[in-house]
């Protein structure tokens, strides 16, 4: 079995992407480039082979890669992404899965961001947002109820995915931003914190038993290297300005 990473490269115009929860600040797109490549590399490092679907320089937000498509180990199902200027990143990333997996849509008027499902085993938890409305977590519920997923769906807010505020970091534990998501929509799921002070923390991406993680949350870091999970810390700062975090820019799969 082979761990497969699709990923996508940075575009230049980066620095146009849509923003929700943040101001817009200067972004340096060549540190953005070389942040995203050592992204790669340290996926690469933990077993995973990275494919990149065609680069898109005409979507700012194209190396968010994860809001197009959920993968299942059955099916990958493209999603509407909720913003209407991401809508044309999809063809080339359905394509692509289809080499792996059946491939199935979604379509209007339902909206759904693969940044707003969180997976726990046989459950999607999906998130409610700006981006992801109840049409697209029903049409989510039909697409995958075949298969035997329970598709759950979670009040947040002060963030812009539901990813932005939990994720999986151990068999059902997860790591959370309290202030943004409440613990008792996870049935059965042990809930961790973030530290106090960096509550911007909880993406976390798992790779095996490796936590991919922003360098910029060190006390979080400390949190999880104490209950026994190895980390493996990046700067991926300038992606963190156009609302980016470490889930955001990979689809990781088997194959």
């Amino acid at each position: 079995m082979t761990l497969i990473a699709v990923t996508r490269p940075v575009s230049p115009s980066l620095a146009d992407c849509e923003l929700t929860h943040l101001e817009r600040a200067p972004l340096d797109v060549a540190r953005a480039v070389a942040q995203h490549g050592r992204y790669e590399t340290l996926l690469r490092s933990l077993g995973a082979t990275v494919v990149q679907v065609a680069a898109a320089p005409a979507f700012p937000d194209a190396v968010f890669i994860e809001d197009t498509a959920i993968v299942l180990d059955e099916v990958a199902v493209m999603t509407r992404p909720g913003a209407l200027a991401r809508r044309g990143e999809s063809g080339p990333v359905a394509a692509l899965l289809a080499g792996y997996r059946a491939v199935v849509a979604m379509e209007a008027p339902a909206t759904l961001d693969g940044g707003d499902v969180v997976r726990v085993e046989r459950t999607l938890y999906v998130g409610r947002s700006s981006r992801t409305n109840d049409e697209g977590i029903e049409q989510l519920r039909r697409l995958v109820q075949q298969y035997e997923y329970r598709v759950v769906p979670v009040q947040f807010s002060g963030c812009l995915h539901l990813k932005s505020a939990v994720t999986t970091v151990a068999e059902r534990v997860l790591l959370m931003n309290p202030t943004c998501v409440a613990a008792s929509a996870f049935a059965d799921c042990e809930s961790m914190p973030t530290h106090a002070r960096e509550p911007a923390g909880a993406n976390a991406l798992r790779i095996a038993s490796t936590l991919v993680y922003a360098s910029q949350f060190p006390r979080t870091r400390e949190l999880l290297e104490r209950r026994g999970l190895r980390v493996e810390s990046l700067d991926y700062s300038e992606l963190a300005k156009a609302e980016g975090a470490v889930t955001c820019c990979s689809l990781v799969f088997d194959a």
